[in-house]
Protein backbone atom coordinates (compact mmCIF):
# COMPACT_ATOMS: atom_id res chain seq x y z
CA UNK A 1 0.00 0.00 0.00
CA UNK A 2 1.30 3.42 -0.90
CA UNK A 3 0.94 6.12 2.32
CA UNK A 4 -1.52 8.12 1.15
CA UNK A 5 -3.52 4.31 0.65
CA UNK A 6 -2.36 3.67 4.17
CA UNK A 7 -3.93 7.59 5.71
CA UNK A 8 -6.82 6.84 3.88
CA UNK A 9 -7.32 3.46 5.47
CA UNK A 10 -6.07 4.82 8.72
CA UNK A 11 -8.99 7.36 8.79
CA UNK A 12 -11.95 4.98 8.25
CA UNK A 13 -10.69 2.59 10.72
CA UNK A 14 -9.90 4.96 13.35
CA UNK A 15 -13.76 6.72 12.63
CA UNK A 16 -15.25 3.38 13.20
CA UNK A 17 -13.48 2.47 16.60
CA UNK A 18 -13.79 5.83 17.21
CA UNK A 19 -17.13 7.69 16.00
CA UNK A 20 -16.60 10.45 18.76
CA UNK A 21 -14.14 12.75 18.32
CA UNK A 22 -13.52 15.27 20.15
CA UNK A 23 -11.05 17.36 22.50
CA UNK A 24 -10.51 16.06 25.76
CA UNK A 25 -10.10 19.28 27.20
CA UNK A 26 -13.16 20.98 28.71
CA UNK A 27 -13.88 24.63 27.84
CA UNK A 28 -16.78 27.14 26.41
CA UNK A 29 -14.64 29.65 24.77
CA UNK A 30 -11.95 29.84 22.56
CA UNK A 31 -10.05 31.87 25.11
CA UNK A 32 -10.12 28.75 27.53
CA UNK A 33 -9.63 25.73 25.03
CA UNK A 34 -6.24 28.06 24.57
CA UNK A 35 -5.25 28.28 28.13
CA UNK A 36 -6.42 25.14 28.60
CA UNK A 37 -3.94 23.78 25.76
CA UNK A 38 -1.40 25.60 27.11
CA UNK A 39 -1.43 24.20 30.78
CA UNK A 40 -1.65 20.51 28.95
CA UNK A 41 1.83 20.48 28.12
CA UNK A 42 3.76 17.73 30.07
CA UNK A 43 0.22 17.32 31.68
CA UNK A 44 -2.69 14.99 31.53
CA UNK A 45 -6.16 16.39 30.03
CA UNK A 46 -7.50 15.14 33.01
CA UNK A 47 -5.83 17.03 35.64
CA UNK A 48 -6.04 20.28 33.55
CA UNK A 49 -10.04 19.60 33.60
CA UNK A 50 -9.71 19.50 37.61
CA UNK A 51 -7.83 23.06 37.59
CA UNK A 52 -9.75 25.03 34.66
CA UNK A 53 -12.93 25.50 36.74
CA UNK A 54 -11.95 27.52 39.44
CA UNK A 55 -9.53 29.18 37.24
CA UNK A 56 -11.83 30.04 34.84
CA UNK A 57 -14.52 31.36 37.21
CA UNK A 58 -11.69 33.64 38.92
CA UNK A 59 -10.61 34.71 35.14
CA UNK A 60 -13.31 34.71 32.87
CA UNK A 61 -12.37 36.62 29.96
CA UNK A 62 -9.28 38.22 28.62
CA UNK A 63 -9.13 41.03 30.51
CA UNK A 64 -9.44 39.72 34.00
CA UNK A 65 -6.39 37.10 32.42
CA UNK A 66 -4.57 39.88 31.25
CA UNK A 67 -4.93 41.88 34.73
CA UNK A 68 -4.34 39.03 36.53
CA UNK A 69 -0.98 38.73 39.01
CA UNK A 70 0.85 35.89 37.83
CA UNK A 71 1.61 34.61 41.16
CA UNK A 72 -2.26 34.58 41.69
CA UNK A 73 -2.78 32.58 38.13
CA UNK A 74 0.41 30.41 39.15
CA UNK A 75 -1.62 29.28 42.28
CA UNK A 76 -4.63 27.80 40.23
CA UNK A 77 -2.34 25.96 38.26
CA UNK A 78 0.24 24.62 40.22
CA UNK A 79 -0.75 21.07 39.94
CA UNK A 80 -0.58 21.27 36.62
CA UNK A 81 3.63 21.33 36.40
CA UNK A 82 5.78 24.11 35.11
CA UNK A 83 3.43 26.57 36.58
CA UNK A 84 5.84 29.60 36.35
CA UNK A 85 6.58 29.12 33.15
CA UNK A 86 2.75 28.66 32.18
CA UNK A 87 1.16 31.13 34.37
CA UNK A 88 3.53 33.81 33.13
CA UNK A 89 2.86 32.93 29.33
CA UNK A 90 -0.84 33.10 30.23
CA UNK A 91 -1.03 36.57 31.37
CA UNK A 92 1.40 37.85 28.68
CA UNK A 93 -0.45 35.40 26.05
CA UNK A 94 -3.95 37.41 27.46
CA UNK A 95 -2.36 40.69 27.35
CA UNK A 96 -1.19 40.27 23.64
CA UNK A 97 -4.92 39.52 23.01
CA UNK A 98 -5.95 42.66 24.57
CA UNK A 99 -3.61 44.94 22.82
CA UNK A 100 -2.97 43.13 19.35
CA UNK A 101 -5.95 41.33 18.48
CA UNK A 102 -8.74 43.35 19.58
CA UNK A 103 -9.65 40.79 22.88
CA UNK A 104 -10.02 38.28 20.18
CA UNK A 105 -8.83 34.88 19.45
CA UNK A 106 -6.82 35.18 16.02
CA UNK A 107 -7.99 32.23 13.38
CA UNK A 108 -4.83 31.53 11.87
CA UNK A 109 -1.61 29.61 12.56
CA UNK A 110 0.97 32.71 11.44
CA UNK A 111 -1.16 34.76 14.29
CA UNK A 112 -1.80 32.18 16.77
CA UNK A 113 2.08 31.31 17.09
CA UNK A 114 3.09 35.04 17.51
CA UNK A 115 1.24 34.76 21.51
CA UNK A 116 3.54 33.34 24.12
CA UNK A 117 3.90 30.02 25.18
CA UNK A 118 1.54 29.14 21.68
CA UNK A 119 3.47 26.24 19.27
CA UNK A 120 1.89 25.01 16.01
CA UNK A 121 0.34 22.36 17.80
CA UNK A 122 -1.91 24.23 19.67
CA UNK A 123 -2.04 26.71 16.88
CA UNK A 124 -3.62 23.96 15.10
CA UNK A 125 -6.13 22.39 17.42
CA UNK A 126 -7.58 25.76 17.60
CA UNK A 127 -8.24 26.39 13.88
CA UNK A 128 -9.56 22.76 14.16
CA UNK A 129 -11.56 22.80 16.73
CA UNK A 130 -12.85 26.57 17.66
CA UNK A 131 -12.68 28.05 13.75
CA UNK A 132 -13.65 24.32 11.80
CA UNK A 133 -10.65 24.71 9.43
CA UNK A 134 -8.43 22.09 8.20
CA UNK A 135 -6.08 20.98 11.18
CA UNK A 136 -3.13 18.53 11.86
CA UNK A 137 -2.26 18.43 15.70
CA UNK A 138 0.92 16.78 15.98
CA UNK A 139 1.13 15.30 19.63
CA UNK A 140 2.74 12.48 21.14
CA UNK A 141 0.44 10.17 19.75
CA UNK A 142 0.36 11.43 16.53
CA UNK A 143 4.00 11.09 16.13
CA UNK A 144 4.21 7.84 17.42
CA UNK A 145 1.34 6.17 15.51
CA UNK A 146 1.64 8.16 12.36
CA UNK A 147 5.43 6.59 12.27
CA UNK A 148 4.26 3.05 13.21
CA UNK A 149 2.07 3.22 10.17
CA UNK A 150 4.63 4.80 8.02
CA UNK A 151 3.14 7.49 6.84
CA UNK A 152 6.72 9.69 7.06
CA UNK A 153 10.02 8.75 8.68
CA UNK A 154 10.28 12.88 10.05
CA UNK A 155 11.03 13.59 14.24
CA UNK A 156 10.30 17.20 13.63
CA UNK A 157 7.00 18.58 14.63
CA UNK A 158 6.56 21.22 11.73
CA UNK A 159 7.64 18.73 8.99
CA UNK A 160 5.41 16.12 10.26
CA UNK A 161 2.11 18.37 9.88
CA UNK A 162 3.26 19.50 6.50
CA UNK A 163 3.78 15.21 5.67
CA UNK A 164 0.17 14.16 7.52
CA UNK A 165 -1.70 17.72 5.39
CA UNK A 166 -0.12 16.01 1.90
CA UNK A 167 -1.72 12.84 2.77
CA UNK A 168 -5.11 13.16 4.72
CA UNK A 169 -8.32 14.62 3.75
CA UNK A 170 -8.72 17.95 4.89
CA UNK A 171 -12.19 17.24 6.33
CA UNK A 172 -10.85 14.47 8.46
CA UNK A 173 -7.33 15.80 9.33
CA UNK A 174 -8.80 17.16 12.72
CA UNK A 175 -11.07 14.29 13.98
CA UNK A 176 -8.26 12.06 12.84
CA UNK A 177 -5.64 13.76 15.36
CA UNK A 178 -8.47 13.62 17.91
CA UNK A 179 -8.76 9.63 17.34
CA UNK A 180 -5.45 9.14 17.29
CA UNK A 181 -5.36 10.39 21.12
CA UNK A 182 -7.84 8.01 21.93
CA UNK A 183 -6.09 5.36 20.48
CA UNK A 184 -2.77 6.23 21.51
CA UNK A 185 -4.04 5.93 24.93
CA UNK A 186 -6.72 2.76 24.74
CA UNK A 187 -4.49 0.36 22.18
CA UNK A 188 -1.10 1.91 20.97
CA UNK A 189 0.52 2.76 23.74
CA UNK A 190 4.25 4.07 24.04
CA UNK A 191 5.12 1.22 26.42
CA UNK A 192 3.25 -1.82 24.80
CA UNK A 193 1.49 -1.66 22.19
CA UNK A 194 -1.41 -3.88 21.46
CA UNK A 195 -1.03 -4.78 18.14
CA UNK A 196 -3.02 -7.63 18.11
CA UNK A 197 -6.02 -5.88 19.13
CA UNK A 198 -5.38 -2.95 16.60
CA UNK A 199 -8.20 -1.90 14.15
CA UNK A 200 -5.15 -1.30 11.73
CA UNK A 201 -3.04 -3.96 12.05
CA UNK A 202 -3.87 -5.17 8.75
CA UNK A 203 -1.82 -2.48 7.11
CA UNK A 204 -0.32 -0.48 9.75
CA UNK A 205 3.81 -1.19 8.71
CA UNK A 206 4.71 -1.96 12.20
CA UNK A 207 1.76 -4.07 13.47
CA UNK A 208 2.12 -5.98 10.62
CA UNK A 209 5.43 -7.07 11.21
CA UNK A 210 4.69 -7.37 14.78
CA UNK A 211 2.08 -10.27 14.69
CA UNK A 212 4.45 -11.80 11.67
CA UNK A 213 6.98 -12.26 14.55
CA UNK A 214 4.12 -13.43 16.90
CA UNK A 215 4.24 -10.74 19.07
Amino acid sequence: MTKQQIALAAVQALKEEYPDAQCSLTYRTPLQLLIATRLSAQCTDARVNLVTPALFERFPDVDSFADAEIEEVAEYIKSCGLYKTKSRDIVAMAQMLRDDFGGEVPDTIEQLTTLPGVGRKTANLICGDVFGKPAVVVDTHCIRITTKLGLHKETDQKKIELALKKLLPPEESNDFCHRLVLHGRAVCTARSPKCADCCMNGFCRTGVKELKNGR
